[in-house]
């Protein structure tokens, strides 16, 4: 091998696994309200990654680690995210998917899994990664979906929401959209689309997709279109914003119960087998259930 094996690590083109060793991949659907998050935790067992290790290393009757596509936060929901193992078990793959969803809590549950090629990684082979924040602003806070579905108590306008979007298309330093606790390395990350929808039911989806994103990135954007879509602000601030490259520009950020983790994109060679987008009953195309509103790169300077 052209560089030392390290358990779940990144195999390059031409290189193989370990003799006796095979890379299984899962695509995990999870409700993360009562998870604090997707990483494992020295001083707190709950952890979606806890339980998935807790499941495979069960099925695979030795101790199994898995890597995600992307770590999500406490209270955030995924319906497609990806994670690969390394391991000497050699199980069918329904023993994977029906096996392990025995061994796990009834909000998590893996909705395929698989062998997989030793190039196949969970993050870096991960092209991009999209999200899919979903919102109420009806006048009474809904009684259904508690914890899976966010609420404005003013009324959004979805189309200036999309105006300011706009400005967050392409490269740019996010410093102001990051946590203070961040460990990312660079704060430049590149948004490639941004969708929104108001849908039939009143329903309002928010669909970001991105290379990669920083910690609570999706919840401060979605925090600041929320300050645009109910008046306070205008579509050009988010401008100013995101000029600023500091965190005290927008103090705001969206609840964590609207997020999800809905995709990662990988190269057509490597990617598992599609899933649904959801989450819920949502289909993958939202436009036949109500108005979609595209981020435009430069729209909010012709309306604002």
């Amino acid at each position: 091998m052209s560089r030392p094996y390290k358990t779940n690590g990144e195999i390059l083109a031409g290189d193989s696994l370990p003799d006796g060793l095979r890379r299984v991949a899962a695509i995990v659907e999870y409700n993360g309200a009562a998870y604090h998050g997707f990483q494992v935790q020295s001083h707190d067992p709950c952890t979606v990654q806890a339980q998935l290790h807790q499941a495979f290393s069960a099925i695979a009757a030795e101790p199994i680690t898995v890597v995600c596509a992307g770590r999500t936060d406490a209270g955030v929901h995924a319906s497609n995210q990806v994670v690969h193992f390394d391991t000497c078990a050699r199980r069918p793959s329904k023993a994977w998917l029906e096996g392990a969803n025995t061994q796990l809590p009834r909000d998590i549950r893996i909705r395929w899994a698989g062998e997989v090629r030793p190039q196949f990684h969970a993050r870096f082979s991960a092209q991009a990664r999209s999200y899919r924040y979903l919102l109420s602003d009806q006048k009474v806070r809904p009684g259904l979906l508690h914890k899976q579905l966010s609420w404005s108590r003013w009324p959004l306008d979805v189309a200036a929401m999309a105006r300011g979007a706009g400005l967050l298309l392409g490269e740019h330093d996010f410093s102001s959209f990051r946590a203070a606790q961040c460990q990312a390395a660079s704060p430049v990350r590149r948004i490639e689309t941004i969708d929104l929808y108001r849908l039939d039911t009143g329903l309002i989806v928010i669909e970001i997709k991105a290379n990669a994103f920083l910690h609570h990135m999706v919840r401060n954007i979605v925090g600041v279109l929320m300050a645009v879509g109910a008046g306070r602000q205008s579509p050009g601030w988010v401008a100013q914003v995101l000029a600023a490259r500091d965190r005290s520009a927008a103090e705001v950020t969206a609840p964590a119960d609207g997020l999800y983790f809905v995709a990662a994109h990988y190269p057509e060679s490597l990617a598992p087998p599609a899933q649904g987008l959801g989450p819920l009953l949502l289909p993958d195309s939202l436009e036949r259930l109500g108005q979609r509103y595209p981020a435009l790169p430069g729209s909010d300077k012709q309306q604002d």
